[in-house]
């Protein structure tokens, strides 16, 4: 790992083992893209890959060269209005009504490890021998506007981390209309580009299709992350697999609106960008004031898109999220909403949880309805005191009798939303995004609270502090169940309107702050109404997410996929729920449920109690694999090995550590009827090693495994399988191989 500058021709190489990232300091001072990928010997003269050409009927900087245009230069930080008529990465609207900027190269400092970024989840380092950062500083001396460019590179994997610092050193007001975190301007166009897109239910469906000409974008102006779009891009060639191939791919640590784009240019020039979105955002930056951009981490893999999931995996697991519980298993919890919804007593959840310490659930997680008024979803959110005609012994005293039982014991709460019917809405009306004199839109019959505002946050701190204080709670499920509209905030003046959406996720990520700090023994899970805030600046605060509302396990093996382009199974919460589906009114077996499942955080959504008593004992089957297998599971390599996209058979693996065992989860939706010999090649397996399939005993070689493939099935149709029974419609297995020592 290293950054070296080059002084003759003004280049910056950093590199590693992996990968290399080169750029320079252009002739008109700027700073300008030459190369990302696969790691470089270090030389001098990397300013060969400036490319410069006449392009016919073009504007320049300089006058006298007539190849200078701004317009087909590659560049990594681009501004409008002065030759270059692409889209800009900074946009700054000055006091004279001027966006025009003339960013000059000023200087640059490496420092070991990596700087904190003031109020924003980014990725971390333990050591400062774990990266190094380059920060280059470029200055519009008109203004005074100094920008600082921050590069990181790691020791390890192919990974970039890569921000903006906005600094006013001059004398006039600012406005910020556009920061872009990250913009690169790539050499040619022959990429496909994959996203996450959805909606509620169906978070993070795969997506791929060819570049052309002009622009390709995703982005939320939503107030948060969103189940449309989730932040993360990859561009990836059109010969790239799971397995092979180059991939280019950029996610946005940032739960608010946000934007990512390739722009395809005449010349054969793609520019990538990602950061926050410039729709109605409007920051003013005073003298003296400095705005932080969020973080973009931009991965590059020639190992297909698993190789590109695996440096996510790696990287977002161990310095992104953070905490007590960063390497610890999960518990296996049951949570009580499908089983009972509103409609709970404090005897009907002890008889619920009975059952599932019988079985070896370890967390009972007490969903919406314990507070305030809140006997449906009309009234009580934003009264964070218990109901003690529904808990008359209080949250201790049902945490206690949950503790009997051998669980631990965790609670639901959405702490951002309020209802009209609520003591906090009749007290501080003024508390919510709205329009004076506008109609409020409502979701779910809530408003959101203004969290852009201090004394909002406060609010809500000391009330969950007093919940949290008398540590019988041991997890917390943060729930966000619609999107910001009427975002208009009754403390900030009429020309700070544009700041409300921004600041409003920096009052998030400040309650988050406060609260696991002060608290750092609770397991914090997000949700959005399921996984619609499920982003990498939600994975900094709380290690898991509720990955979908849809427990359906076939909807789920889509949506986890989907799901691990980005994120690693440690942050997927994914439980098995009743049947049928309580999202589509599908019956599915249980063991294809649990199978599902166990691919996650595991737990349950169901009243254990009405199972049968084949059911209850296979339920205990399940808890006692997960346990033993949890580690592998969590935080061993993950691999996908088919697409439920592209077939109707989908496959996954983890293999541990050690490479020693590996579970492979086969799920089929529909049966076939005297198919085709079957078969799926596994990947992460030592190649000399013998693995015993521990349902057959079968023995095979790692590379046999890897290259020709774990017999599946043998196509015949109503002869009963060894272990399952006869096969059936959403079926599936699961295989354990061990190493043969």
């Amino acid at each position: 790992m290293n950054i070296i500058y080059h002084e003759q021709g003004k280049v910056f190489h950093l590199f590693n083992d992996t990968v290399s990232y080169i750029l320079m300091v252009l002739p008109h001072g700027g700073l300008g893209s030459l190369y990302f990928g696969a790691a470089l010997r270090d030389r001098e003269g990397f300013e060969h890959l400036f490319e410069r050409a006449h392009r016919g009927m073009t504007t320049c900087v300089f006058a006298d060269s007539r190849d200078y245009s701004l317009d087909a230069i590659r560049q990594e930080l681009p501004t409008y209005g002065s030759s270059d008529f692409r889209r800009p990465a900074l946009n700054v609207l000055q006091e004279n009504g001027s966006r025009i900027l003339d960013l000059q190269f000023k200087d640059w400092r490496v420092e070991d490890g990596k700087p904190k970024l003031a109020g924003l989840p980014a990725t971390y380092v333990e050591s400062p021998s774990e990266a190094k950062t380059l920060i280059i500083t470029l200055e519009d001396v008109p203004t005074g506007l100094c920008v600082e460019l921050l590069y990181t590179i790691f020791a390890e994997g192919n990974a970039i981390a890569r921000s903006m610092r906005c600094h006013n050193a001059g004398m006039e007001m600012l406005h910020l209309q556009k920061v872009m975190s990250l913009s690169i301007d790539l050499p040619d166009t022959d990429y496909e580009w994959l996203e996450l897109t959805g909606a509620w239910a169906r978070e993070r469906h795969v997506e791929r299709r060819a570049l052309a000409t002009g622009i390709t974008a995703i982005g939320s102006r939503r107030g948060h992350s969103s189940g449309q779009y989730n932040p993360f891009v990859a561009l990836v060639r059109p010969e790239t697999t799971e397995m092979q191939g180059e991939v280019l791919a950029v996610s946005l640590v940032y739960s608010g609106n946000f934007e990512m784009l390739a722009e395809v240019d005449n010349h054969g020039v793609t520019r990538l960008q990602a950061g926050i979105h410039s729709t109605d955002f409007d920051w003013i930056l005073a003298t003296g004031e400095t705005f932080q951009t969020p973080e973009a981490v931009l991965v590059w893999s020639n190992e297909g898109l698993n190789g590109m999931s695996r440096t996510y995996h790696r990287l977002y697991q161990r310095r992104l999220a953070r905490g007590t519980w960063r390497d610890k298993v999960r518990p296996i919890l049951i949570n009580n909403w499908e089983a009972t919804y509103f409609d709970f007593t404090e005897e009907k959840l002890l008889a619920i949880a009975d059952v599932a310490a019988k079985c070896g659930v370890e967390l009972f997680v007490l969903d919406d309805g314990w507070f305030g008024a809140r006997t449906s979803d009309h009234a009580g959110l934003g009264d964070w005191t218990v109901n003690p005609d529904r808990l008359p012994n209080g949250i201790d005293g049902l945490a206690e009798k949950i503790e009997a039982r051998g669980m631990k014991f965790g609670i639901w709460v959405e702490l951002e939303m309020v209802n009209e019917d609520s003591d906090l809405y009749r007290a501080h009306p003024d508390w919510v995004l709205s329009v004076p004199g506008r109609r409020k839109s409502l979701g779910r019959s809530q408003c959101v609270l203004d969290f852009s505002r201090q004394d909002v946050v406060d609010n809500i701190y000391e009330q969950m502090a007093a919940i949290l204080s008398s540590g019988k709670v041991s997890y917390v499920k943060w729930d966000m169940n619609r999107s910001i509209t009427e975002c208009w905030s009754h403390a900030l003046p009429a020309a700070r309107q544009g700041e409300v959406f921004h600041r409003y996720i920096l009052g998030l990520y400040d309650l988050y702050e406060r609260l696991t700090t002060a608290f750092p023994h609770v397991l914090f899970e997000s949700c959005a109404s399921g996984g619609n805030r499920f982003d990498p600046g939600m994975l900094y605060y709380a290690p898991q997410a509720w990955t979908s509302d849809n427990s359906d396990a076939v909807e789920r093996q889509k949506i986890q996929y989907g799901t691990s382009m980005c994120y690693p199974l440690s942050s997927m919460g994914s439980h098995v729920s009743v049947v049928p589906n309580h999202q589509v009114n599908r019956v599915t077996p249980l063991h294809t449920r649990a199978n599902t499942a166990y691919f996650g955080i595991f737990g349950y959504e169901l009243d254990l109690g009405k199972l049968s008593a084949e059911e209850i004992a296979e339920v205990k089957d399940e808890i006692a694999f997960m346990k033993e297998y949890r580690e592998i599971f969590q935080f061993g390599t993950f691999y996908r090995l088919q697409s439920p996209f592209e077939h109707n058979v989908m496959a996954w693996m983890c293999v541990s550590g050690d490479q020693k065992t590996a579970i492979v989860g086969w799920y089929r939706t529909l049966n076939r009827v005297n198919d085709r010999f079957a078969r799926v090649r596994l990947a992460g397996l030592l190649p000399d090693t013998l693995y015993e399939d521990s349902r057959s005993g079968a023995r095979c070689y790692g590379d046999e495994l890897m290259h020709y493939g774990l017999i599946t099935t043998d196509g015949t149709t109503g002869e009963p399988h060894p272990e399952d029974g006869l096969t059936t419609d959403f079926d599936s297995r699961l295989y354990v191989l061990n190493a043969v020592e």
